[in-house]
Protein backbone atom coordinates (compact mmCIF):
# COMPACT_ATOMS: atom_id res chain seq x y z
CA UNK A 1 0.00 0.00 0.00
CA UNK A 2 1.24 3.37 -1.28
CA UNK A 3 1.69 5.94 1.78
CA UNK A 4 -0.80 8.34 0.31
CA UNK A 5 -3.73 5.65 0.58
CA UNK A 6 -2.73 5.08 4.14
CA UNK A 7 -5.43 6.37 6.59
CA UNK A 8 -3.79 6.19 10.42
CA UNK A 9 -5.08 7.22 13.87
CA UNK A 10 -2.80 7.35 16.99
CA UNK A 11 -4.14 6.80 19.97
CA UNK A 12 -2.55 7.79 23.32
CA UNK A 13 -3.31 8.80 26.59
CA UNK A 14 -0.96 12.19 26.30
CA UNK A 15 0.85 13.66 24.28
CA UNK A 16 4.37 12.62 25.90
CA UNK A 17 7.51 14.53 25.31
CA UNK A 18 5.25 15.79 21.85
CA UNK A 19 6.08 12.18 20.04
CA UNK A 20 2.72 10.74 19.32
CA UNK A 21 2.16 14.19 17.45
CA UNK A 22 5.49 14.10 15.97
CA UNK A 23 4.72 10.76 14.15
CA UNK A 24 1.05 12.20 12.97
CA UNK A 25 3.14 15.11 12.09
CA UNK A 26 6.15 13.85 9.89
CA UNK A 27 3.20 11.11 8.40
CA UNK A 28 1.49 13.77 7.20
CA UNK A 29 4.17 15.59 5.38
CA UNK A 30 4.74 12.20 3.81
CA UNK A 31 1.19 11.93 2.25
CA UNK A 32 -0.63 10.44 5.15
CA UNK A 33 -3.66 10.90 5.88
CA UNK A 34 -2.86 10.70 9.62
CA UNK A 35 -4.62 11.95 13.03
CA UNK A 36 -4.24 12.12 16.70
CA UNK A 37 -6.58 11.04 19.43
CA UNK A 38 -5.23 11.80 23.15
CA UNK A 39 -7.06 11.23 26.37
CA UNK A 40 -6.28 14.70 27.80
CA UNK A 41 -3.91 17.91 27.37
CA UNK A 42 -0.46 17.33 28.56
CA UNK A 43 0.55 19.72 31.61
CA UNK A 44 3.58 21.03 29.50
CA UNK A 45 0.64 22.16 27.06
CA UNK A 46 2.52 19.96 23.93
CA UNK A 47 0.19 20.93 20.88
CA UNK A 48 -3.01 19.04 20.03
CA UNK A 49 -4.86 17.45 17.15
CA UNK A 50 -8.15 15.78 18.71
CA UNK A 51 -8.41 16.01 22.57
CA UNK A 52 -11.04 14.20 23.99
CA UNK A 53 -10.34 16.31 27.35
CA UNK A 54 -12.16 12.92 29.35
CA UNK A 55 -13.31 13.59 33.06
CA UNK A 56 -11.20 12.05 35.74
CA UNK A 57 -8.09 11.40 33.56
CA UNK A 58 -6.01 13.50 35.95
CA UNK A 59 -6.38 15.29 38.98
CA UNK A 60 -4.70 17.10 41.97
CA UNK A 61 -3.61 14.04 44.32
CA UNK A 62 -3.66 11.42 41.31
CA UNK A 63 -0.21 10.75 41.74
CA UNK A 64 -0.01 10.18 45.12
CA UNK A 65 -3.20 8.13 44.74
CA UNK A 66 -1.31 6.50 42.03
CA UNK A 67 1.62 5.36 44.77
CA UNK A 68 -0.86 4.32 47.30
CA UNK A 69 -2.74 1.95 45.60
CA UNK A 70 0.91 0.80 43.06
CA UNK A 71 3.66 0.14 43.82
CA UNK A 72 5.56 0.47 40.88
CA UNK A 73 4.52 4.28 40.44
CA UNK A 74 6.60 4.74 44.13
CA UNK A 75 9.31 2.92 42.56
CA UNK A 76 9.46 4.81 39.51
CA UNK A 77 10.56 8.67 41.06
CA UNK A 78 13.15 7.32 43.68
CA UNK A 79 16.01 6.11 41.49
CA UNK A 80 17.59 6.84 38.36
CA UNK A 81 18.16 3.35 38.08
CA UNK A 82 15.46 1.21 36.71
CA UNK A 83 15.61 -3.03 37.76
CA UNK A 84 12.05 -3.66 37.45
CA UNK A 85 11.95 -7.46 38.52
CA UNK A 86 9.54 -9.69 36.26
CA UNK A 87 9.26 -13.14 35.78
CA UNK A 88 7.03 -12.10 32.86
CA UNK A 89 8.60 -11.43 29.40
CA UNK A 90 6.64 -8.93 28.12
CA UNK A 91 5.54 -7.61 32.27
CA UNK A 92 1.68 -7.60 32.00
CA UNK A 93 -0.57 -5.37 33.47
CA UNK A 94 -3.04 -6.28 35.93
CA UNK A 95 -4.51 -3.96 38.48
CA UNK A 96 -2.77 -3.85 41.99
CA UNK A 97 -5.62 -4.31 44.11
CA UNK A 98 -9.59 -3.95 44.37
CA UNK A 99 -8.72 -0.28 44.83
CA UNK A 100 -6.93 -0.10 41.65
CA UNK A 101 -9.92 -2.07 39.39
CA UNK A 102 -12.32 -0.30 41.32
CA UNK A 103 -11.16 3.23 40.18
CA UNK A 104 -10.27 2.07 36.74
CA UNK A 105 -13.66 0.78 36.13
CA UNK A 106 -15.47 3.95 37.65
CA UNK A 107 -13.43 6.28 35.31
CA UNK A 108 -14.27 3.79 32.33
CA UNK A 109 -17.66 3.97 32.97
CA UNK A 110 -17.64 8.01 32.96
CA UNK A 111 -15.86 7.88 29.49
CA UNK A 112 -17.78 5.53 27.73
CA UNK A 113 -20.03 7.99 26.18
CA UNK A 114 -17.50 10.11 24.88
CA UNK A 115 -15.84 7.65 23.87
CA UNK A 116 -18.58 6.07 21.87
CA UNK A 117 -19.41 9.50 20.15
CA UNK A 118 -15.80 9.93 19.05
CA UNK A 119 -15.59 6.43 17.86
CA UNK A 120 -18.89 6.68 15.46
CA UNK A 121 -18.05 10.03 14.44
CA UNK A 122 -14.47 9.76 13.23
CA UNK A 123 -15.58 6.19 11.98
CA UNK A 124 -13.11 4.20 13.72
CA UNK A 125 -12.89 1.30 11.50
CA UNK A 126 -12.17 3.34 8.65
CA UNK A 127 -8.45 3.67 9.32
CA UNK A 128 -6.16 1.10 8.07
CA UNK A 129 -3.70 1.51 11.08
CA UNK A 130 -4.54 2.18 14.62
CA UNK A 131 -1.18 2.91 16.79
CA UNK A 132 -1.23 2.83 20.56
CA UNK A 133 1.68 5.33 21.34
CA UNK A 134 2.30 3.70 24.87
CA UNK A 135 0.48 0.53 24.28
CA UNK A 136 -3.26 1.59 25.37
CA UNK A 137 -6.58 1.83 24.46
CA UNK A 138 -9.63 3.77 25.33
CA UNK A 139 -10.59 0.52 28.00
CA UNK A 140 -7.98 -1.45 30.03
CA UNK A 141 -10.05 -4.40 28.25
CA UNK A 142 -9.48 -3.67 24.93
CA UNK A 143 -12.78 -4.37 24.03
CA UNK A 144 -12.04 -1.76 20.58
CA UNK A 145 -8.88 -2.95 19.69
CA UNK A 146 -10.04 -6.20 19.54
CA UNK A 147 -13.14 -5.38 17.52
CA UNK A 148 -11.12 -3.48 15.15
CA UNK A 149 -8.65 -6.06 14.26
CA UNK A 150 -11.64 -8.58 13.69
CA UNK A 151 -12.65 -6.09 11.40
CA UNK A 152 -9.20 -5.84 9.36
CA UNK A 153 -7.39 -2.98 10.67
CA UNK A 154 -3.64 -3.16 11.20
CA UNK A 155 -2.75 -2.62 15.15
CA UNK A 156 0.90 -1.25 15.90
CA UNK A 157 1.87 -0.92 19.35
CA UNK A 158 3.92 1.65 20.04
CA UNK A 159 5.91 1.90 23.95
CA UNK A 160 7.33 4.95 24.92
CA UNK A 161 8.25 6.40 28.51
CA UNK A 162 8.61 3.77 31.23
CA UNK A 163 4.90 2.19 29.99
CA UNK A 164 6.73 -1.34 29.24
CA UNK A 165 9.20 -1.07 32.54
CA UNK A 166 6.41 0.20 34.95
CA UNK A 167 3.39 -1.03 33.88
CA UNK A 168 3.65 -4.06 31.59
CA UNK A 169 1.29 -4.45 28.14
CA UNK A 170 -2.39 -4.79 28.24
CA UNK A 171 -3.02 -8.73 27.55
CA UNK A 172 -5.55 -8.19 25.66
CA UNK A 173 -4.20 -5.80 23.21
CA UNK A 174 -1.01 -7.50 23.35
CA UNK A 175 -2.27 -10.62 22.06
CA UNK A 176 -3.81 -8.62 18.78
CA UNK A 177 -1.14 -6.60 18.07
CA UNK A 178 0.66 -7.14 14.34
CA UNK A 179 3.97 -4.85 15.30
CA UNK A 180 5.21 -3.98 18.36
CA UNK A 181 7.82 -0.95 18.55
CA UNK A 182 9.47 0.82 20.85
CA UNK A 183 11.84 4.13 21.26
CA UNK A 184 13.30 3.31 24.52
CA UNK A 185 16.37 0.72 23.62
CA UNK A 186 16.31 -0.91 27.06
CA UNK A 187 12.90 -2.50 26.33
CA UNK A 188 14.23 -4.60 23.68
CA UNK A 189 14.71 -7.00 26.87
CA UNK A 190 11.56 -6.74 28.28
CA UNK A 191 9.38 -7.46 25.47
CA UNK A 192 10.19 -11.07 23.28
CA UNK A 193 8.56 -9.31 19.62
CA UNK A 194 9.74 -5.66 19.39
CA UNK A 195 11.59 -3.19 17.20
CA UNK A 196 13.88 -0.48 18.68
CA UNK A 197 13.41 2.82 16.59
CA UNK A 198 14.71 5.83 17.41
CA UNK A 199 12.81 8.90 19.21
CA UNK A 200 11.84 10.93 16.61
CA UNK A 201 13.08 14.63 17.22
CA UNK A 202 12.32 17.52 14.83
CA UNK A 203 15.84 18.84 15.28
CA UNK A 204 15.57 21.40 12.57
CA UNK A 205 13.57 23.88 15.05
CA UNK A 206 16.44 23.75 17.74
CA UNK A 207 17.87 26.67 18.08
CA UNK A 208 21.22 27.66 17.43
CA UNK A 209 24.55 27.51 19.80
CA UNK A 210 25.04 31.30 21.10
CA UNK A 211 28.56 32.34 20.36
CA UNK A 212 30.87 33.84 22.82
CA UNK A 213 33.73 35.35 23.69
CA UNK A 214 36.75 32.81 23.22
CA UNK A 215 37.79 34.27 27.08
CA UNK A 216 34.29 33.48 28.50
CA UNK A 217 34.05 30.69 30.94
CA UNK A 218 33.23 27.22 29.52
CA UNK A 219 29.50 26.71 30.40
CA UNK A 220 28.67 23.12 31.59
CA UNK A 221 24.99 22.71 31.58
CA UNK A 222 22.48 20.17 33.16
CA UNK A 223 18.86 19.89 33.28
CA UNK A 224 17.52 17.76 36.25
CA UNK A 225 14.22 18.09 35.43
CA UNK A 226 13.51 14.51 37.89
CA UNK A 227 16.85 15.04 40.08
CA UNK A 228 16.17 11.34 40.91
CA UNK A 229 15.93 9.55 37.51
CA UNK A 230 18.56 11.45 36.09
CA UNK A 231 21.09 10.68 38.82
CA UNK A 232 21.47 14.63 39.38
CA UNK A 233 22.43 13.93 43.36
CA UNK A 234 25.77 12.29 41.82
CA UNK A 235 26.24 14.70 38.67
CA UNK A 236 25.72 18.05 40.68
CA UNK A 237 28.15 17.08 43.53
CA UNK A 238 31.04 16.04 40.89
CA UNK A 239 30.75 19.58 38.85
CA UNK A 240 31.42 21.41 41.57
CA UNK A 241 34.35 19.55 42.29
CA UNK A 242 35.67 20.40 38.80
CA UNK A 243 34.87 23.69 39.23
CA UNK A 244 37.28 23.80 42.22
CA UNK A 245 39.84 22.74 39.25
CA UNK A 246 38.68 24.86 36.22
CA UNK A 247 37.10 27.99 35.55
CA UNK A 248 33.56 26.75 34.35
CA UNK A 249 30.10 28.09 35.19
CA UNK A 250 27.67 25.33 35.99
CA UNK A 251 24.16 25.82 34.38
CA UNK A 252 21.62 23.69 36.21
CA UNK A 253 18.05 24.69 34.03
CA UNK A 254 14.86 23.37 36.17
CA UNK A 255 11.74 24.96 36.66
CA UNK A 256 11.53 27.20 33.56
CA UNK A 257 9.44 26.81 30.37
CA UNK A 258 10.83 24.71 27.18
CA UNK A 259 11.07 27.85 25.61
CA UNK A 260 13.47 29.55 28.41
CA UNK A 261 15.37 25.89 29.14
CA UNK A 262 16.08 26.06 25.07
CA UNK A 263 17.98 29.37 25.40
CA UNK A 264 19.43 28.37 28.06
CA UNK A 265 21.04 24.97 26.42
CA UNK A 266 22.12 26.93 24.07
CA UNK A 267 24.12 29.11 25.83
CA UNK A 268 26.52 25.97 27.05
CA UNK A 269 29.53 24.10 25.59
CA UNK A 270 29.24 21.03 27.44
CA UNK A 271 25.99 19.49 28.31
CA UNK A 272 25.23 16.97 30.80
CA UNK A 273 22.23 14.42 30.39
CA UNK A 274 22.20 11.44 32.54
CA UNK A 275 23.60 8.58 35.02
CA UNK A 276 21.91 5.42 35.04
CA UNK A 277 20.81 2.35 32.93
CA UNK A 278 18.44 3.89 30.85
CA UNK A 279 20.61 6.11 28.26
CA UNK A 280 20.40 8.61 27.09
CA UNK A 281 17.15 11.22 26.65
CA UNK A 282 15.87 14.49 25.15
CA UNK A 283 18.06 16.54 26.61
CA UNK A 284 21.12 15.09 24.65
CA UNK A 285 19.30 15.10 21.00
CA UNK A 286 18.45 19.10 21.64
CA UNK A 287 22.17 19.22 23.01
CA UNK A 288 23.53 17.68 19.72
CA UNK A 289 20.88 19.23 17.45
CA UNK A 290 22.85 22.71 18.95
CA UNK A 291 26.87 20.78 18.45
CA UNK A 292 27.10 20.97 21.97
CA UNK A 293 29.06 17.89 23.04
CA UNK A 294 26.93 15.45 25.16
CA UNK A 295 27.87 13.19 27.86
CA UNK A 296 25.21 10.84 29.12
CA UNK A 297 25.14 7.15 29.98
CA UNK A 298 24.14 4.38 27.35
CA UNK A 299 21.80 1.38 27.61
CA UNK A 300 23.51 -1.97 28.17
CA UNK A 301 23.96 -3.02 24.68
CA UNK A 302 23.31 0.27 22.81
CA UNK A 303 27.05 0.70 22.40
CA UNK A 304 26.95 -2.60 20.53
CA UNK A 305 24.66 -1.83 18.05
CA UNK A 306 24.93 1.35 17.37
CA UNK A 307 28.87 1.54 17.42
CA UNK A 308 28.82 5.30 15.35
CA UNK A 309 27.13 7.19 18.30
CA UNK A 310 28.97 10.43 19.58
CA UNK A 311 27.95 10.85 23.47
CA UNK A 312 30.40 10.75 26.04
CA UNK A 313 29.77 7.82 28.12
CA UNK A 314 29.71 9.05 31.80
CA UNK A 315 29.29 6.96 35.18
CA UNK A 316 30.25 7.87 38.50
CA UNK A 317 33.58 6.45 38.28
CA UNK A 318 34.93 8.19 35.26
CA UNK A 319 33.00 11.54 34.91
CA UNK A 320 35.65 13.58 35.73
CA UNK A 321 38.07 12.53 33.99
CA UNK A 322 35.57 12.55 30.65
CA UNK A 323 34.20 16.11 31.10
CA UNK A 324 37.75 16.91 32.01
CA UNK A 325 38.94 15.63 28.91
CA UNK A 326 35.84 18.43 27.00
CA UNK A 327 36.94 20.97 29.11
CA UNK A 328 40.89 21.11 28.82
CA UNK A 329 40.91 20.41 24.54
CA UNK A 330 38.54 22.72 21.98
CA UNK A 331 38.72 20.92 18.89
CA UNK A 332 37.33 17.43 20.99
CA UNK A 333 34.24 19.67 21.88
CA UNK A 334 33.96 21.45 18.41
CA UNK A 335 34.47 17.42 16.85
CA UNK A 336 31.81 15.87 19.13
CA UNK A 337 29.37 18.44 18.60
CA UNK A 338 29.80 18.55 14.73
CA UNK A 339 29.40 14.55 14.82
CA UNK A 340 26.32 14.79 17.01
CA UNK A 341 24.59 17.19 14.56
CA UNK A 342 25.28 14.58 12.11
CA UNK A 343 24.28 11.73 13.92
CA UNK A 344 21.03 13.11 14.91
CA UNK A 345 20.07 14.11 11.69
CA UNK A 346 21.15 10.72 10.11
CA UNK A 347 19.07 8.64 13.00
CA UNK A 348 16.97 10.26 14.97
CA UNK A 349 14.67 12.83 12.24
CA UNK A 350 11.11 12.45 12.30
CA UNK A 351 10.37 11.46 8.65
CA UNK A 352 13.34 8.79 9.09
CA UNK A 353 12.12 7.08 11.82
CA UNK A 354 8.40 7.03 10.39
CA UNK A 355 9.72 5.90 7.36
CA UNK A 356 11.52 3.12 9.35
CA UNK A 357 8.48 2.13 11.16
CA UNK A 358 6.44 1.76 7.88
CA UNK A 359 9.19 -0.40 6.11
CA UNK A 360 8.53 -2.35 9.33
CA UNK A 361 4.58 -2.77 8.78
CA UNK A 362 5.23 -3.65 5.17
CA UNK A 363 7.17 -6.13 6.03
CA UNK A 364 5.60 -7.63 9.20
CA UNK A 365 2.10 -7.04 9.11
CA UNK A 366 -0.08 -8.27 6.46
CA UNK A 367 -3.36 -6.47 4.67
Amino acid sequence: MKYDKRKILHIAPLNTAGVPYTFMSAERQLGFDSHLVTFHRHPHNYPEDICLQLPFFTFSGMNALKKIVNAKHKNSSQNHEFNIETTEIPPKWTPSNSVEKSLIKFREMLWRRKISKFVEDIDLPSFDIIQLDGGLGFFRDGRIIKSLKEQGVTIVCCYTGSDLRLRGVIPSINEVSDLNITVEFDHINLHPDIHHVFFPFEWDKMPLKQEKPKDDKLIIGHAPTNRATKGSDIIIPLLYDLQKQFAIEILLIENVSYHDALALKSRCDIFIDQIGNLGYGINSLEALAMEIPACSCLAPGFEELYPDHPFVIINESNFKHEVARLIRDDQLRLQKGAAGKKWIVKNHDSIHVVKKIHTLINTHCKK
